[in-house]
């Protein structure tokens, strides 16, 4: 006869629960992720046919694409008091709803005004989905399967932008807006039969509400005691914590996991992704492809499976292998592109730069850099620190949006050696300065105490 211990039996009540819950959670909230990746895609295809038929200039257009950081950047920096405030799935209700908005705005636009406008509105949609829907996916996930179905938020971002590419090679590009309204409608519904985040409620005092969530989340016969016990003592450990302020960041036991973290999301940026990304479309026809639909399709495909495989090797490669590999990657890319450009080469090896580029940077620069950040800051300033990171992160998504168009009229090739330049800073500064994070919080599993103290790094 097996003897059983009774923490055995009780980790085997957290594993199996009530998974088709949990499940149906994380499907609903990626429907955020997935309108994430819809308002990123949107531009690539769509740049062509809305210039001739509002007859915008290359300058409006380049607004219209990069404005969306704009609305993300606010929407980000607002997100974490609104999911506070109203909830998860408030949050993620009033993220939809904005989106919904700004999608129609666009359908309906007749010029530069309203086309901003609800470019902008999406924007800000997706910068409160950039933030709820892994927190949500964290709050309401047995830990176990945490990590697993937290790395469906990028994965559904990067689905969300391949099917915009896709079907925006087929449809008119108000076509293709109506298509963005699709994912927030099916959240909208599938909120309707979700629980709230029971961290959330135990965070503001609904102690019954709380249960019953925790309770429908892991199954009407399992035992939530030690679950709900270890919510409350987290909850009770991060109320005592000292508030750390923006000043503190400046601190030496801080400032270095500080630039680390700012540092990583500059070289993500100015590494050209958006740029990029927004514009695939115009890029291969710039190169002289005779179909640049071929490339954008091309570019939809190879997103999902390298992301899916990035996934997998972050924890088996380590974070600074994988993101070096990644920036060796890009840098590769940038240089082919350039290079084709430079020499006036066949057109398939400025595309063949692009695809390689985009694989490189989802394969670890697209991911690995956000791994970072969230296990470097010690639990205290990992409010404040990551808001800065957002801060820097959208900010830098603007400018190169913002100046992809202009770059390529002043000098196609110049563009990507510039960008390739940035892939090799890169490099040099994660090989120097960034340390290994993997594995450094698993001697301490409990939540109490799950956070890193920077001066060991």
């Amino acid at each position: 006869m097996t003897i059983r211990l009774q923490g055995d039996v009780e980790r085997d009540q957290e594993s199996t629960g009530s998974i088709g819950m949990v499940l149906l959670c994380t499907f609903v909230a990626v429907c955020g992720s997935f309108e994430f990746g819809s308002c990123v895609g949107y531009s690539a295809p769509t740049q062509s046919a809305i210039r001739e038929d509002l007859n915008l200039s290359i300058a409006e257009y380049s607004m219209f694409g990069s404005i969306l950081t704009i609305g993300a950047m606010f929407g980000a920096i607002t997100s974490g008091r609104i999911a506070d405030f109203i909830g998860r799935k408030g949050a993620m209700r009033l993220s939809a709803c904005i989106c919904i908005t700004g999608w129609l705005a666009v359908f309906f636009s007749t010029g530069p005004s309203s086309l901003d406008a609800g470019r902008i509105l999406t924007g800000y949609g997706i910068g409160v989905f950039s933030y709820v829907v892994p927190i949500f996916i964290a709050e309401i996930a047995p830990k176990n399967l945490r990590g697993g179905l937290t790395t469906l938020n990028q994965l559904m971002i990067v689905t969300g932008s391949s099917t915009a590419f896709l079907i925006g090679s087929a449809i008119t590009w108000r076509g293709l807006a109506l298509t963005g309204v699709v994912p927030c409608v099916f959240l909208l519904v599938g909120l309707c039969f979700v629980p709230e985040s029971p961290r959330w409620l135990a965070k503001v005092g609904l102690e019954k509400e709380f249960r019953e969530a925790l309770q429908k989340l892991r199954g009407k016969d399992a035992d939530v005691t030690r679950e709900a016990a270890e919510i409350q003592v987290y909850l009770e450990t991060l109320q005592a914590l000292p508030k750390a302020k923006l000043l503190n960041l400046l601190e030496s036991k801080y400032i270095r996991s500080v630039i680390i973290g700012v540092a990583l999301m500059v070289f993500q940026q100015f590494g050209g992704i958006n740029g990029i990304g927004f514009y695939a479309s115009e890029t291969f026809a710039s190169a002289g492809l005779s179909s640049a639909k071929i490339g954008t399709i091309a570019y939809a495909c190879i997103q999902i499976p390298i992301t899916m495989l990035g996934a997998v090797l972050m924890d088996k490669s380590g974070r600074r292998p994988l993101i070096m590999i990644s920036a060796t990657g890009t840098f590769i890319g940038s240089f082919l592109a350039g290079t084709s450009f430079f020499l006036k080469w066949v057109p398939i090896l400025a595309v063949a730069g692009v695809l390689i580029y985009v694989s490189a940077f989802s394969i670890g620069m697209g991911a690995v850099p956000w791994v970072i950040m969230s296990e470097i800051f010690p639990i205290n300033i990992k409010g404040i620190a990551g808001s800065l990171v957002v801060l820097v992160n959208w900010l830098g998504a603007w400018a190169v949006s913002f100046t992809f168009n202009f770059l390529m009229d002043w000098s196609s090739s110049g563009t990507f050696f510039v960008y390739s330049g940035f892939s090799v800073l890169t490099v040099l500064y994660v090989a120097k300065f960034v340390p290994e994070t993997k594995r450094k919080n698993t001697g301490r599993n409990s939540e109490k105490y799950q956070f890193i103290e920077s001066r060991k790094l």
